[in-house]
């Protein structure tokens, strides 16, 4: 074995093993002879052979640069067939994966993985399985169909009131987010609504606690298209419900009119505690007390005035207009006054006891005025429940049926479970009803609104208004004709004289 001399510039002393083949245990007890101190930058060691740089023994710097392997690119994913061939000569080698998955440069779970998918699904299994959730809406068919009905007959309608609707109908559970993804597969696109200014001072929101604590009031006008005419529409709105507790339609716009249906809406519903009203001049007057400020005076009602020019403070009856203009006013045709009058009912009742309110929950105005809102959410839960099954059995909803309410105080809803009934108390108890066979009744005519509509004493309607319309080719003296033609007295051309 050579010995490591001063000039000679072979690689340091270290422990290793001796001649005769044994560990050099000792070899940290005898002094050992290091190499001496490396030359300057640029010198060659003393018995160099060549110019061989002397060795740096304080390892690589920590600065500048250096040389590294480059990494290895992304390897290029095997295709099915490659897959099977590597499986196949997996099962002939008879190697354990563990042995056998090295080879191939892939891992033995790997290896298990393609061999569990080729005993379940065949080659076809070892095809790239698509990751995450699959594309579009996984609600159930009838439920998407239902969604892009209502969008086409109200192309106005927002996905939450399209939820809603949903859930008060056909109890078919979607959530916006759901609605909303339907409608983009279906071609929809979202619009981008131009916010407040920014100059504009944030709105500042209110309800009162419970019903009749505070209504609202205004008028609202348009034009009756047959007869070019300029009606006048008010109401009076309960703050906490949206319900509308009172309207009336009227060809003028006096404090009289007002005063009527305000107490059409009293005996009907009773007094709040305070109105809130704009500054008209069917509310306020500058000189003295108004006489709509003395009529609440009298029943104990207090008038609460609206700064002027701010109409948001009366914003939940302005939003009440805005949607009888969207949904009704702007495509209808009136006959007259008195048809107007009829349909407007109508919708009113719509509106009070069918049309779902964001502002409330998706509940509408009539659940939280009459105090029966968390009955009516227990029904549809309950029918949303047992529709559910429907939907998975035969693909198509059963049809609605639930009611809900207070009687004497207490509250109840009664629902449908398949073929049974349910009746709900307050306290959760349930219990079957037996209903009999309903006897035959005839056809029904059209129902008169049930919203306190007003006509005002002195603003009858006009002759012939309200009446049907004639048919083609018919006229009022029809009747009259045939009763001289039996009578005798009218001889048809050609006959005696």
């Amino acid at each position: 074995m050579s010995e490591l001399s001063a000039s000679d510039p072979g690689p340091s002393i270290g422990p290793g093993p001796d001649s005769a083949g044994f560990p050099a245990a000792q070899a940290a007890a005898a002094p050992q002879q290091l190499p001496p101190d490396p030359a300057p930058d640029g010198e060659l060691a003393e018995g160099a052979a060549g110019p061989v740089p002397a060795p740096r023994l304080a390892g690589r710097s920590r600065h500048g640069k250096r040389l590294a392997a480059e990494p290895a690119g992304e390897r290029e994913p095997l295709t099915p067939q490659q897959r099977l061939l590597i499986l196949d000569a997996w099962v002939r080698s008879g190697l354990p994966a563990a042995d056998f998955a090295p080879l191939v440069g892939v891992s033995r779970h790997t290896l298990y993985l393609w061999k569990k998918r080729f005993d379940e699904h065949g080659p076809a299994g070892l095809t790239d399985q698509p990751r995450g959730a699959p594309d579009g809406s996984r609600l159930p068919e009838v439920t998407k169909r239902t969604i892009l009905l209502l969008k086409q007959a109200h192309p106005d309608f927002g996905c939450q009131k399209i939820s809603d609707l949903l859930l008060r109908g056909p109890a078919l559970p979607a959530s916006a987010a759901a609605v909303a993804r339907v409608l983009r597969d279906a071609g929809y696109a979202l619009e981008d609504v131009p916010g407040p200014a920014a100059h504009e001072q944030p709105v500042h929101r209110f309800e009162r606690a419970a019903p009749n604590q505070l209504w609202q009031t205004d008028l609202f006008t348009f034009m009756l298209k047959r007869q070019n005419r300029r009606v006048y529409l008010v109401a009076f709105l309960d703050d906490h419900s949206r319900f509308v507790t009172g309207f009336g339609l009227h060809a003028s716009q006096s404090t009289a009119l007002v005063l009527e249906v305000l107490r059409a809406a009293l005996d009907a519903f009773g007094s709040p505690q305070e109105i809130l009203t704009d500054n008209g001049s069917q509310y306020v007057t500058w000189r003295g007390t108004s006489a709509f400020t003395k009529a609440l005076g009298k029943r104990g009602i207090r008038q609460v005035v609206a700064a002027p020019r701010h109409p948001q403070t009366l914003g939940k009856i302005e939003r009440f207009w805005g949607s009888l203009w969207r949904e009704c006013l702007e495509a209808a045709v009136f006959v007259d006054l008195a048809d107007a009058r009829k349909r407007l009912g109508h919708y009113v009742d719509h509106y009070n006891f069918q049309r779902p309110h964001q502002g409330i929950d998706g509940l509408v105005p009539a659940d939280r005025y009459f105090g029966a809102a968390p009955e009516v959410r227990r029904a549809l839960e309950a029918r949303v429940q047992g529709n559910a099954l429907e939907l998975a059995r035969e693909g198509l909803p059963r049809p609605p049926f639930y009611v809900a309410g207070q009687v004497g105080g207490r509250g109840f809803s009664l629902h449908a479970e398949g073929e049974r009934v349910i009746l709900t108390d307050a306290s959760g108890a349930r219990q079957d009803v037996e209903l009999g066979r309903p006897a035959e009744a005839p056809p029904a005519a059209v129902p008169e609104p049930a919203g306190p509509a007003v006509l005002v004493a002195g603003e009858a309607p006009a002759a012939g208004e309200g009446a049907r319309p004639a048919a083609p080719g018919a006229s009022p003296l029809d009747a009259e004709l045939t009763r001289l033609r039996e009578g005798g007295v009218l001889v048809e051309e050609g006959g005696a004289s």
